[in-house]
């Protein structure tokens, strides 16, 4: 009987890896990687083996996938933003067995998920920015989930997520962390202006709705959250279209979880978008 040990919705802002270059923005993101080191340190407290991510970098026009490779290594540059993200090398475990173990669960509850563990998928940066600084020493196995999810139903997503756990406590042998890796709101400042709001949500409203969400997370209200989250992920830009939070909520109980978020990085502004992370209790 595995254990599902910690949660949490967290940043990958590729300005985190420009912050640890020489120039004007370097330390710019230090309370984010501070945030991922701080969630790192508690996982290896709680005896995390596998950290599963919920990428919202990698779209999928057709059903649910898991990248469950073995071992992944390579030099990545972000085919978005290569101008904050270039060269940057990775190597991390895989955890085949686990992968497996969620894709049959996920598709015994009704929604179709393929593993791939015989594969050359690499991995997407909503994955590798916060392995970066949270697992450089390799202590972490790694489980990348689709999270970009284009024509899916969120519920869907909320299903995949309870049955992920349904996996771990009675399929796995283990402990595991899960992450829902994206951002808030999402609108990208527009170009030609972007420089402008390296530090700033792209508006006042979706900054403002931003924090009536996150008051939401730390007051516990999952019941009004998940009421709003389909038209919340549509009208203020969710990452992904929020799917990596539905997953999330879906893994903790959806509308019944009881926790109350804890905030470890507060709430900033990156390049117009909304970013946080935020541990959610088990």
């Amino acid at each position: 009987m595995g254990t599902l040990a910690l949660a949490a919705k967290i940043t990958h802002v590729p300005s985190m890896y420009l912050s640890e270059m020489d120039g004007p923005h370097k330390g710019c993101r230090d309370a984010a990687i501070a945030g991922h080191r701080e969630i790192s340190r508690r996982c290896r407290e709680l005896g995390v083996d596998t950290i599963v991510i919920f990428d919202t970098h990698w779209l999928v026009n057709s059903g649910y996938h898991i990248n469950n490779a073995a071992h992944f290594q390579g030099i990545y540059t972000s085919h978005e933003l290569p101008h904050f993200i270039k060269n940057m090398p990775y190597e991390y475990d895989g955890n085949p067995g686990l992968g497996e173990a969620i894709a049959e669960a996920a598709t015994e509850a009704g929604v179709h998920t393929r593993s791939h563990s015989d594969t050359s998928l690499t991995l997407e940066y909503g994955t590798l920015v916060p392995m970066r600084y949270m697992n450089e020493d390799r202590h972490f196995k790694v489980v990348s989930i689709s999270a970009l999810c284009t024509v899916h139903d969120l519920q869907d997503s909320a299903t995949l997520g309870a049955a992920l756990r349904t996996a771990v406590e009675e399929n796995y042998d283990g402990t595991v962390a899960i992450f829902a890796s994206g951002s808030l709101s999402h609108r990208f400042a527009q170009n030609g202006v972007s420089e402008h709001y390296l530090h700033k949500v792209w508006s006042p409203f979706l900054e403002d709705f931003d924090h009536h969400i996150v008051r939401m997370w730390e007051d516990g209200d999952w019941e009004t959250f998940v009421s709003l989250l389909p038209e919340y992920a549509d009208k203020c830009h969710g990452e992904g279209f929020m799917h990596d939070t539905a997953m999330l909520l879906g893994a903790l109980g959806w509308d019944k979880y009881q926790g109350k978020a804890e905030v470890l990085t507060p709430y900033f502004g990156s390049s117009g978008t909304g970013q946080i992370n935020a541990v959610f209790p088990l």
